[in-house]
């Protein structure tokens, strides 16, 4: 049975979680409105995705289709 021969360290076991850091979600503005959104998604408060409407604006965005 493979067991450990010594205690993993503090410091190893930091390098070895160095790659499971959450990174900072990415924004961008709205071209239309200004509002903040996710890049290349539509636009939840306007509806707009490159330069033009996509959807509806104020209607529930889930059901729209992908450009």
């Amino acid at each position: 049975m493979a067991v450990p021969k010594k205690k993993v360290s503090p410091s190893r076991r930091g390098m070895r979680r160095s790659h499971e850091a959450l990174s900072a979600q990415a924004y961008c503005e709205c071209g239309n409105c200004g509002e903040l959104k996710r890049p290349h998604h539509i636009c939840a408060s306007c509806g707009h995705y490159d330069g033009r409407e996509v959807a509806p604006a104020g209607k529930a965005l889930k059901a729209a289709v992908r450009v």
